[in-house]
């Protein structure tokens, strides 16, 4: 049942934002949108407010933004296909752009829910080397033998690099002032040098935020890399998973706390983003390339025209997904 919640979850926390992308700049550029529906499938709830119908689906598996003349001809001015390239463009990169929001969001939570290592002192074990050399909880060591520690892990480093049993100078920050004391580290339980000291550890959200956008810019230029090397050495069916393994994934997962769980979302929710920018008929990206090849060879491809291709690109991508989702469900009795 819990596996059940958080996979929908998921899933609305994915798709929802997407759409949303689309509808909110849609509206910003005076497009008519005349449906914005969370879920597939028949309604479940509908209300009509101006031109737009806003609507709740039974399957909660996706949802779309239905602009007037998106994938057809129509006379309207305030139809998409009667909108400038700039509009159009703004339109179409911004469900991308709301994923990219949305994995930056799920990160940032994520590391924070995880907890962020601080260099300030939580505990000082008695009877250490660290408390004879008079360290205090919430001193902030500065130096081990005249090299700077900036962060936690080069406080680590350093100790890592000390001998035990030869002294070794600290510096140290409390408060406004800084000292220089010498201490002797020892050897730990698993083998490692150790003066006794823990660091702070913070649940702060802002904090979160601090790391979670460059984490995932670090997460995005990993997961391009990951893209290049498929398409470079080949995709075999074990690299692609559909809906019934991402609930395999929510399921192994959630064991592991709501962290986990979190970063998995952004981890989806940024592969969204890449995906839909992909070239290919009926993906965002494929309606972009359509946008700027229409602007520079004017009306040798009409409305009508694009309609069939990104039709014919929706025929592809739904017999993938069925592909990928029997691959899904046979690696589960495999």
């Amino acid at each position: 049942m819990l596996t059940a919640i958080l996979t929908i979850l998921l899933f609305l926390i994915l798709i929802t934002p997407h759409e949303f992308g689309h509808f909110i700049v849609a509206k910003l550029c005076g497009v008519q949108v005349n449906e914005f529906a969370i879920g597939m499938g028949p309604a479940i709830w509908q209300k009509q407010k101006g031109e737009t119908l806003y609507s709740i689906r039974a399957i909660p598996l996706g949802g779309y933004n239905a602009m007037e003349g998106e994938n057809e001809e129509s006379d309207n001015p305030r139809a998409f296909n009667n909108k400038s390239v700039p509009q159009k463009l703004a339109v179409l990169f911004a469900g991308a752009g709301m994923n990219v929001i949305v994995a930056i969001i799920l990160l940032s939570f994520s590391i924070s829910a995880s907890g962020i290592v601080m260099q300030p002192l939580e505990l000082v074990r008695e009877g250490s080397p660290a408390e004879a050399a008079g360290l205090q909880a919430g001193d902030t060591i500065t130096a081990i033998n005249g090299t700077p520690t900036d962060s936690w892990s080069d406080v680590v480093t350093g100790i890592d690099g000390c001998e035990a049993g030869v002294p070794m100078e600290v510096e140290v920050r409390r408060g406004k002032e800084t000292f220089t004391t010498t201490l002797v580290p020892e050897i730990g339980e698993d083998g490692r040098t150790v003066i006794g000291i823990q660091a702070t550890i913070s649940h702060s959200v802002l904090l979160g935020f601090r790391y979670g956008v460059p984490a995932t810019w670090e997460m995005n230029k990993l997961m391009l890399e990951s893209f290049v090397s498929m398409f470079r050495n080949g995709v075999s069916k074990d690299d692609v998973s559909g809906p019934v393994g991402i609930v395999t994934l929510v399921n192994e997962t959630s064991q592991y706390g709501i962290s986990s769980f979190l970063y998995l979302a952004a981890l989806i929710s940024l592969n969204l983003a890449i995906i839909n920018l992909l070239p290919f008929p009926a993906l965002d990206g494929g309606r972009i390339i359509f946008v700027i090849i229409r602007k520079i060879t004017g009306n040798m491809i009409t409305d009508k025209i694009e309609g069939y291709v990104h039709m014919v690109g929706m025929v592809l991508l739904l017999t993938l997904f069925l592909f990928i989702t029997w691959n899904d469900i046979s690696r589960l009795f495999s």
